[in-house]
């Protein structure tokens, strides 16, 4: 995953950080910039006094000109004058037109003024004749730039805590989306939907929630096969008990009611023996299906494994004909001997009850690449082809099954495909050309090569 969600957060984190810093220095700058000019009306203001004043100049009258210099400086609380700048220059150095044109005891009216300054500038309005200036401290009511420490609290305060609420809106939506839909798929999973799944609801996104998605929806799916499961096992195992049950029940009444006893005595031990089986095979099965263990605990030969299961076979059934092709040595790591005992003893008997008296069951062995290949073939009817995946369900059996074998219950090929898949291998069944079942089994020769 390379940290999906990581670079999805950082990326828009740092070029929005980084956007967010340019865009407050670059509003700053262009708002103080703005700011530090004097208004149109006050520069208007600024030239009728210096007109005012030039007009008093020019008509000699000083004592009007010094009247209303200082009502000028009443009424607007700062100081004013009307000075000349005689400049001469020494040792015979001139100056420039450049120098005449641009001098000033004051700044114009239209410059920049210095903000950050306590004092207010001193303004120069020049008179035409370029030597008499009127000066005047800027006043007050006059001075650009009162808003900017209310303009700076926008910019460097609200401006980025709004911006970050904006950033963490996102963000916690886009985190919480997924992890809404998990926790409602969890709630309804809970309360029984065993088929919620979470990871088709988040579309194309791809990363960590997404990955925790499809992490729960494998749980999801696991559990919910689980919880069907036992549900299917405890309701075949119910409906299997009944009749042993029933039969257990019918032989107390009969005791109860001083019927003759003594041929009840054998049909009760056997109806106990039948459901002590019966349950253990169960447990078993459930155990396998719902622990899913890997047995990986045995090494062992093959060869003799399957010698001790034919013996027994052979001894159960004298009146079949049992053939084995085996090698001298099959040896097996990492594996279960108990597992594979009991799988390969479920197959031979299988196929030793279905063929009839005087037939023919083929046991062979060979040795494969990365392990052995089982094959036992019956002279039995067959399965229909329908049926053929379907006889390794717990507790299922064909018609001709019930038939010729009511005391079974159709767990013993669901055990044995369950325990071969426990060591890694495989079973398969399919009918033979010339009748009869042939069932194959796959053991791996090391574990390593199970997994793999």
């Amino acid at each position: 995953m390379n940290r999906r969600l990581f670079w999805k957060l950082c990326g828009p984190l740092a070029l929005g950080t980084l956007a967010l810093v340019w865009v407050i220095s670059f509003l700053g700058a262009e708002t103080e910039q703005q700011m530090s000019f004097i208004a149109e009306r006050h520069q208007q203001t600024l030239r009728q006094w210096g007109a005012t004043a030039e007009r008093l100049h020019a008509a000699g009258d000083e004592a009007a000109l010094a009247d209303w210099l200082e009502a000028l400086q009443a009424r607007e609380e700062t100081w004013a004058a009307v000075v000349r700048s005689d400049i001469r220059p020494l040792a015979g150095s001139e100056l420039s037109a450049q120098f005449r044109e641009g001098f000033r005891l004051g700044r114009h009216v239209e410059w920049k003024i210095h903000l950050y300054f306590a004092d207010n500038p001193i303004m120069d309005l020049t008179f035409a004749d370029g030597r008499t200036h009127f000066l005047i401290t800027l006043p007050q009511r006059m001075r650009p730039g009162g808003h900017l420490p209310e303009v700076k609290l926008v910019l460097k305060v609200a401006l980025p805590l709004a911006v970050l609420m904006l950033l963490s809106v996102v963000i916690y939506r886009h985190l919480m989306h997924p992890l809404r839909q998990l926790e409602l798929a969890t709630r309804a999973f809970s309360e029984g939907n065993l088929g919620v799944r979470v990871r088709a609801l988040l579309g194309n996104r791809n990363d960590e929630l997404t990955a925790l998605a499809a992490t729960f929806d494998r749980m999801a799916e696991r559990t919910g096969e689980l919880i069907l499961t036992q549900r299917r096992l405890i309701a075949d195992l119910s409906h299997e008990l009944r009749t042993p049950l029933t039969r257990i029940d019918m032989a107390l009444s009969c005791v109860e009611e001083g019927i003759e006893t003594q041929h009840f005595l054998p049909r009760i031990r056997r109806e106990c023996r039948l459901m002590r089986a019966l349950v253990e095979d169960t447990l078993t099965l459930a155990w396998l299906e719902n622990e899913k263990p890997s047995l990986d605990q045995d090494s062992l030969d093959l060869t003799d494994l399957l010698d001790s299961v034919i013996d027994d076979a052979r001894y159960e059934y004298p009146d079949h004909r049992l053939d084995a092709e085996l090698p001298a040595q099959a040896a097996i790591h990492g594996s279960s001997q108990r597992a594979l005992a009991q799988a390969v003893e479920n197959v031979i008997r299988n196929a030793c009850h279905y063929t009839p008296a005087g037939g023919r069951v083929r046991v062979a062995l060979s040795a494969e690449a990365h392990g052995y290949r089982l094959t036992v073939e019956d002279q039995g009817p067959g399965v229909p082809d329908d049926q053929l995946e379907r006889i390794f369900q717990p507790f299922y059996r064909t018609a001709q099954a019930r038939d010729d074998k009511p005391d079974g219950h159709g767990l013993g090929l669901a055990l044995a495909r369950r325990q071969l898949e426990a060591v890694g291998g495989w079973v398969r069944a399919e009918n033979r050309p010339a009748g009869g079942l042939r069932m194959t089994l796959w053991f791996p020769a090391t574990r390593s090569v199970a997994e793999a």
